[in-house]
């Protein structure tokens, strides 16, 4: 029997977001029906409604989802209905990098997650009017007042922690900090530099707090963006309007250049900037993504003195363990992610793309 609920809809590419009524699919048997609280919203969520990748539309979006557990299929286990869950991405748990603890990079993740819009059974689970949606986005499709999540996306969360402060965690923010925390891994007398001051660039620069390093080094063109990032925990900013990036760092780190460094913007340009400032045996994080297909020019012979560049998705992190410890730290008041999050009513789910289009949000959370 299907589950009527409200969902922003997209219907086609470059088409705001539409609110309507749709129906769910019932649970299968390792799936649940979360009452949705508050949602991040993410620039890949952007990037699919403008029909930059081939996820099928009409369709529902949404993949930073945060609510509570109102029913379970007859397989899920960890979860009950009453619980506080965070939303994240899906995965088989069968493949080599499941079973390795690296789910992120899942044989099946880009069907399961970005582009499929179904159950890896092949089955819609979002209909409108009879007529199925494109659904099943990163497990969850959570731009609805209730979502159908599959089990592997569903993290339980503590209870006094209030949700819409954390829905975020569920992508933004462990893709900062796991860029931080599982790769980069700064020891002590560490530089490390966050290319792009938004919301993964910001959860760097916090993570990056954490660690031993010496020089926290945040770069952007918003002068507001690198205060809050010196409020955060850079000890250093680079106004990439006002003054090149290697000069900048050379003058930070005495020449030596960059231990590490996360490149968030997906501007191949500033990537390339980036490898540029690596010191010898520096590691470079690629979090930022371009459209499908874009290349960039490295200087082959600047690669042998060890120089390391590092794809990245969602932080290569095993959610179940991670999502919580992240949890704990918002409670505990040690990961300040409030000062990026505005909240929105979902009805203005649009003006919540306007506003993170413009640079006026850094992390719009849309409420329930």
């Amino acid at each position: 029997m299907s589950i009527p609920t409200r969902a922003a809809v997209v219907e086609s590419g470059g088409a705001p977001f539409t609110l309507c009524d749709v129906e769910l699919d019932e649970p299968g048997p390792h799936e649940a029906v979360v009452r949705m609280v508050a949602t991040g919203l993410c620039h890949t969520d952007l990037g699919v409604a403008s029909g930059g990748l081939p996820f099928p539309l009409p369709g529902v979006l949404g993949h930073e989802g945060a609510g509570v557990v109102e029913a379970v299929g007859p397989a899920v286990t960890g979860v009950a209905p009453g619980d506080h869950v965070v939303l994240s991405f899906t995965s088989c748990g069968d493949c080599r990098n499941c079973r390795s603890g690296h789910p992120a990079y899942c044989a099946t993740w880009l069907p399961l997650n970005l582009i499929g819009g179904r159950r890896a059974d092949g089955t819609g689970t979002i209909s409108r009017g009879g007529e199925e949606l494109g659904g099943h986005f990163f497990g969850q499709s959570s731009f609805a007042e209730r979502a159908l999540v599959d089990q592997r996306s569903l993290v339980k969360v503590d209870p006094e922690v209030p949700l819409a402060s954390i829905a975020p965690l569920g992508c933004g923010v462990q893709t900062g900090v796991g860029a931080v925390w599982n790769v980069l891994k700064p020891v002590t007398g560490s530089t490390v530099v966050v290319l792009g001051a938004g919301a993964v660039g910001l959860s760097a620069v916090m993570a990056a707090a954490h660690t031993p390093a010496t020089n926290i080094v945040a770069v952007d063109r918003v002068a507001e963006r690198l205060s809050l990032a010196r409020e955060l925990g850079a000890t250093h900013t680079v106004n990439a309007a006002e003054a090149g990036l290697g000069e900048a760092l050379a003058g930070i780190t005495g020449g030596q250049g960059a231990d590490g460094v996360v490149e968030t913007t997906g501007n191949v340009g500033v990537l390339r900037q980036g490898v540029d400032a690596l010191a010898a045996r520096g590691t470079l994080v690629v979090v930022g993504a371009p459209p499908f297909g874009t290349e960039v020019a490295l200087d082959v012979n600047g690669l042998l003195g060890g120089k390391q560049i590092v794809g990245l998705t969602l932080g290569d992190a095993e959610t179940q363990t991670f999502i919580p410890a992240l949890v704990r730290l918002v409670k505990e008041g040690r990961l300040p992610l409030h000062r990026l999050i505005s909240t929105y009513p979902f009805a203005d789910i649009d003006q919540a793309v306007r506003d993170m289009g413009a640079g006026k949000a850094i992390k719009p959370v849309l409420t329930f």
